[in-house]
């Protein structure tokens, strides 16, 4: 279980790379369509970042727990 959740954090980091890529490609085009890849690029970085101190936090717990 903890590979599937290391697996979705990188997710999430795709996710907020692509939404940038998308951000620089559409600025001069369309700038109110990249108000919504900006909200993608952060909601995915901030996941990514909880995602990451959740699994830490569970892997800790079940360690402590083996010990």
């Amino acid at each position: 279980m903890i590979k599937i959740l290391r697996y979705t954090e990188y997710l999430y980091l795709a996710v907020a790379v692509i939404s940038i890529y998308k951000i620089a490609e559409l600025w001069s085009i369309d700038r109110e369509r990249t108000y919504i890849f900006i909200f993608f690029a952060v909601v995915s970085v901030g996941m990514f970042v909880f995602r990451r101190r959740y699994r830490k936090r569970f892997e800790k717990r079940q360690r402590d727990n083996q010990s």
